[in-house]
């Protein structure tokens, strides 16, 4: 590896010829890398590379089958998460695992490896003030209880807790996958003081952008194996997808081909009570419009107030000239409106049911007889579900709670994709959690979507993807509505001005 950080120096963290199995399955093989001192290293590849496998064997969750680590150039070999601790590695996983009623100094120190303070003292009072400023959260009091922080400062408090442990090789996973703009560049300033100071950061994200904008370097894995390693500045965005799932790529926002329709559903005055205020819009068929905002903007609680699943919004809405009743789920879903929330693992999917029963939960009513439905027909119409949205058949067997985040939300989308009439698809955060390969996919299926008819409004914090997927933004700050771009007209620099200050935007 050439022109990274002390690229001159011994590897901070080397990784030689690491493989696991579980029995006749082999989940990585002949793993190798170098991170160096002061290097932010991107770990991409899709659900299923092997990228959790790997970080369980860096942390000591999971011992390797074969091959070798070393740390500054020593051996090490990690029976057990404490292991790896001690010599200087630590992961900050995408669950947070703060206690949130404890102090914001008892959490910096709780699961310490040593543990060597039984209650505050002087020491551990001012490691803990020392972590907490090299993160930027200077102005945190140690006495602040965690779950009264933000969710960006509990994300800082996460990698903060990292540097009480005296972590040289952090691994963050996902760590911006909630966080709105602003937040996130909270993180990125985190990461980049972390980085000034010397120590090795592996960055895992499913956002492309953040590759280019924080990480020195990328590493891509696929099915197990790493496929390249190279400086970040000469991985163009196309080729780092095409190496990520092992195929070319036509076009990763594809295009629509058909102009605009009739309007399907009309919104005027629509209000969430402290949400959203005066929110109108006009939706057409055969395009994809995107709300953005910052969280607490109003953005996602238009798309759940337009679902029905805000009890007290006001407004008149209609869909193809019939008024909705607002507030009323089920009367929503009747009108040809259908709902895929951000939060799969409560909303999204019924995780312990089949892949085939969660594609086909909405159209029980039409599709069975007297409640029951046949294997053999389930079967039919599950299949060729999936295969719309690009499901693999053959696992629609599983349980749902066992697939990947792009397939659940897949399966979410197919219950969409199907219906004797076009209608209107709400999303909130589409892709969120999904790796870039199923993100692909499921922009094709969107895209499908609509020039076959229907319509999709959905939410997103993920400036890029807007601005390559939808034909009209939406910009939304403290509830209303700062501006509605067409397509050719906005630029990330613009939708950012707008949604964290509508007044300068104005």
């Amino acid at each position: 590896m050439t022109n990274q950080p002390g690229s001159g120096d011994p590897a901070r963290l080397s990784v030689r010829g690491i493989a696991k199995r579980f029995g006749s399955i082999t989940a990585i093989e002949e793993v190798s890398l170098d991170l160096h001192r002061g290097e932010v290293r991107a770990l991409c590849g899709g659900n299923g590379a092997g990228k959790s496998t790997l970080v369980k064997i860096l942390t000591g969750v999971l011992p390797p089958s074969e091959g070798r680590l070393e740390i500054d150039g020593k051996p090490h070999v990690f029976r057990n998460p404490v292991d790896a601790q001690r010599a200087g590695l630590t992961l900050v996983a995408q669950e947070l695992s703060l206690a949130p009623d404890l102090s914001v100094h008892d959490n910096l120190w709780l699961g310490h490896a040593e543990a060597p303070f039984a209650r505050r003292t002087a020491r551990s009072a001012a490691l803990a003030r020392e972590a907490l400023d090299a993160v930027g959260l200077e102005a945190t009091g140690l006495d602040v209880k965690a779950g009264g922080l933000s969710l960006a400062e509990r994300q800082l408090l996460e990698i903060a807790r990292g540097l009480v442990r005296n972590a040289s090789v952090l691994i963050l996973d996902e760590p911006t996958a909630t966080l709105s703009e602003r937040e996130i560049a909270k993180v990125f300033d985190a990461v980049r003081r972390l980085k000034a100071v010397g120590r090795s950061v592996i960055y895992i994200t499913h956002r492309m952008g953040e590759v280019y904008d924080l990480c020195d370097s990328v590493t891509v894995m696929r099915n197990g194996r790493i496929v390249t390693t190279q400086p970040a500045a000469k991985m163009p965005r196309d080729r780092l997808l095409e190496l990520m799932i092992g195929r070319e790529l036509t076009d990763v926002y594809p295009p629509s081909t058909k102009p605009p329709g009739t309007t399907m559903l009309e919104v005027s005055g629509l209000t969430a009570p402290g949400a959203v205020e005066d929110f109108s819009l006009q939706l057409r068929a055969g395009e994809i419009v995107g709300i953005v905002g910052q969280i607490g903007s109003g953005a996602t609680e238009s798309i759940r107030a337009l679902a029905g699943l805000v009890h007290d919004a006001r407004g008149e809405v209609t869909i193809d000239g019939e008024r909705l009743r607002l507030g009323a789920p089920s009367a929503i879903l009747k009108s040809g409106i259908r709902f895929v929330s951000e939060d799969r693992a409560t909303e999204g999917v019924f995780l312990d049911m089949p892949a085939r029963t969660n594609l086909v939960a909405t159209r029980f009513p039409e599709v069975s007889s007297a409640g029951y439905l046949p294997p053999a027909r389930l079967g039919r119409i599950a299949g060729f579900l999936a295969r719309q949205v690009g499901f693999d058949p053959s696992r629609l067997n599983l349980a749902a709670g066992r697939l990947s985040g792009g397939n659940q939300q897949k399966l979410a989308i197919g219950r969409c994709s199907d219906r004797s009439a076009p209608g209107v698809i709400l999303m909130n955060e589409p892709t969120r959690g999904v790796d870039m390969g199923a993100r692909a996919e499921i922009y094709q299926t969107l895209r499908r979507l609509c020039d076959e008819g229907n319509a999709v409004l959905l939410a997103s914090t993920d400036l890029e993807e807007v601005v390559g997927l939808v034909d009209r933004v939406v910009t939304m700050f403290r509830g209303r509505i700062v501006s509605i771009h067409e397509r050719g007209s906005f630029a990330e620099t613009v939708i950012l001005s707008e949604i964290t200050n509508a007044r300068e935007a104005a």
